[in-house]
């Protein structure tokens, strides 16, 4: 990142960012926890300011200057501000809680639509995983920062120029006892921020490989295999070793930044012993009353208690949290994927024209100066072994990625030109590693078309359809042994997902490797069902397993990133090369079906 765009996120900006944020979020209740903040901070001053009228008052009395009812005034103005004090912290703690419980989640959320919008091919790059990492634990952190900003000045700004003013009323020296302690805190906490910035950077690619490993140990997609083959040492050594690299930098950290509060600490008691060295002789020499001198030197525990709650709490745990804070915001400020809002008309095909696309931190393309079309009607089969660059092909074929060179034209636009959310809003799939939704039965079909309100009818036409025939799984089952709801076999899941697929309305179709797992009858049976769902419709199928690759109208095969050959199967079987021998090689699958 270019020095120019690194200002961006300077101390000054962040807090005014983070500051905007947390009151656009919070909206009225986020001022008025503000406005409270400040009344808040100036009734301590104005109890400082009170003791002193009171005790000068008490002072006159004891000698017969005033009469001794004259002291009741100060002394109720003291306990009314007193009184005024605490309904204001009440009330500043209610809505305090109140507005973080509102803009709970909402960070995390705007991160999340940010993820949407952000260019699929991303995330192949482990380098931006690490920094959606970091963005998740800045998505935690960013209202904690905003609040400190916020309260630095409707709090303690207040606070510090309300007592400031007031000790200047009295001895213009006397101010210096507030900066005496400040500055030095302050530039403390600046090297506090650079020390656990330069934690989170080291912390975050560490931080998700113990989430992964963790992961391997206890879910429950993986449990059942660690234990039997024997992975959960494995897994929990990794674990347990890049915990302890963590805890390490983390400790050191810790460490450093302890020794920084000691020396703040200790600024701190030098500066109290200071103010009141200059106090004592204030008063001595005339400058200030007896009163002042009695009420400032109480105020003066108030002052450093807020000093030190400000520097040592609220800055040291906001220096903790900046590294994050800017790696959030880093990420919401990511180049997002962009394009004209247009919906394809898939009846004029797609074509692809000498494309290439290479994946972030590879040499090697992945697709490599590939031409081919797809008309309206026709079901396209790509084959090839794996790691042929098959479903690379198709991500550039629908635009979930767009090619480094050349161009695919889907529907007669340039992909590069059309917003991916046009394109996914006509497509529809059924893919290998289909997901197994933890909800019921009826969101996991309807979830495929969110846009409009489940239709049951539709819902349960799409399940008959698919031959889904679980016994007792209603469309109201929890599908999720851990929500006290029922698990399903591997070819219900199965069948469910093609469901899903069959559920949303699409001019375009993919069957993306989902048969990979099962044996050559029931494959059978779903490219059937398939090449119904994709009559009259651009499709396309996916797959090393070449068994029902010929209900395509055409094949096209892949081989390290380019087409080795495409036509019908007769012809390529006739043709020779690469299809004949990995048709050959499989063909003992499809020998004697039942």
């Amino acid at each position: 990142m270019s020095k120019n765009k690194d200002k961006r996120y300077n101390i000054l900006r962040l807090a005014g960012r983070s500051a905007w944020l947390y009151i656009k979020t919070s909206k009225w209740s986020g001022v008025l926890e503000q406005t409270l903040a400040a009344m808040h901070s100036f009734s301590w001053a104005a109890a400082i300011m009170a003791t002193q009228v009171l005790f000068d008052a008490v002072t006159a009395a004891s000698v017969g200057e005033i009469e001794f009812w004259a002291v009741v005034s100060p002394l109720a103005l003291l306990a009314g501000i007193i009184f005024v004090q605490q309904i204001l912290n009440g009330a500043e703690n209610f809505v305090s809680d109140a507005v973080e419980q509102k803009n709970k989640g909402r960070y995390m959320a705007a991160l999340q639509r940010k993820m949407q919008r952000i260019s699929a091919k991303n995330f192949e790059d482990t380098n931006f995983l690490d920094d959606v990492n970091k963005a998740r634990e800045g998505a935690n952190s960013v209202g904690y920062f905003a609040f400190v900003c916020l309260q630095m000045f409707t709090f303690y700004v207040v606070f510090f120029v309300s007592v400031g003013w007031y000790l200047f009323s009295l001895s213009p020296i006397l101010p210096l006892t507030i900066l005496i302690a400040f500055v030095p805190a302050i530039l403390g906490q600046i090297a506090h921020i650079k020390v656990f910035s330069k934690l989170e950077e080291q912390n975050a690619p560490l931080r998700r490989k113990y989430e992964y490993y963790q992961k391997a140990i206890v879910d429950r997609e993986f449990y059942k295999e660690t234990r039997i083959l024997g992975g959960f040492r494995f897994f929990h050594r990794l674990f347990t070793e890049t915990l302890t690299i963590v805890t390490k930098k983390t400790w050191q950290t810790e460490h450093k930044a302890a020794i920084m509060r000691i020396l703040l600490n200790f600024a701190s008691f030098v500066g109290l012993g200071v103010s009141i060295f200059m106090l004592f002789n204030a008063t001595m020499s005339g400058d200030i009353s007896v009163g002042a001198f009695a009420a400032v030197l109480a105020g003066l525990s108030t002052i450093f208690d807020i000093m030190e709650e400000a520097v040592t709490y609220h800055l040291s745990h906001a220096a903790e949290s900046i590294g994050k804070v800017t790696n959030y915001f880093k990420m919401l400020d990511a180049e997002e994927a962009n394009g004209e809002i247009i919906t394809p008309d898939f009846t004029k095909g797609i074509i692809a024209e000498n494309i290439r696309f290479t994946y972030q931190g590879r040499e090697e393309a992945a697709i490599d100066g590939v031409s081919l079309s797809i008309s309206n009607g026709e079901t396209l089969a790509i084959v090839g072994e794996n790691g042929a660059g098959k479903s690379t092909l198709v991500r550039l074929l629908i635009g979930l990625y767009t090619p480094d060179e050349g161009s695919v034209k889907i529907g007669g636009m340039d992909s590069k030109k059309i917003h991916p959310s046009a394109i996914y809003g006509t497509i529809s799939g059924v893919f290998q590693r289909y997901q197994r939704y933890k909800m019921t039965l009826e969101d996991n079909v309807a979830i495929s078309n969110t846009k409009a309100s489940a239709n049951i009818a539709q819902i349960q036409a799409a399940l008959d359809e698919a031959e889904f025939n679980e016994e007792g799984a209603e469309l109201g089952t929890m599908l999720s042994p851990e929500f006290d709801g029922i698990d399903l076999s591997g070819g219900q899941w199965q069948r469910l997902a093609i469901a899903r697929g069959l559920y949303r309305k699409h001019d375009f179709i993919i069957l993306d490797e989902p048969t990979a797992a099962i044996d050559p009858i029931e494959e059978e049976r779903i490219y059937n069902q398939f090449k119904q769902l994709a009559k009259d419709k651009c499709a396309i199928v996916v797959t090393h397993r070449l068994g029902s690759a010929k209900l395509a109208d055409r094949i096209a095969v892949m081989d390290n990133g380019k087409i080795d050959d495409i036509g019908t199967h007769d012809e390529l079987i006739i043709r020779g090369g690469k299809y004949a021998e990995m048709w050959q090689s499989q063909a003992e699958w499809y020998e004697n079906r039942a």
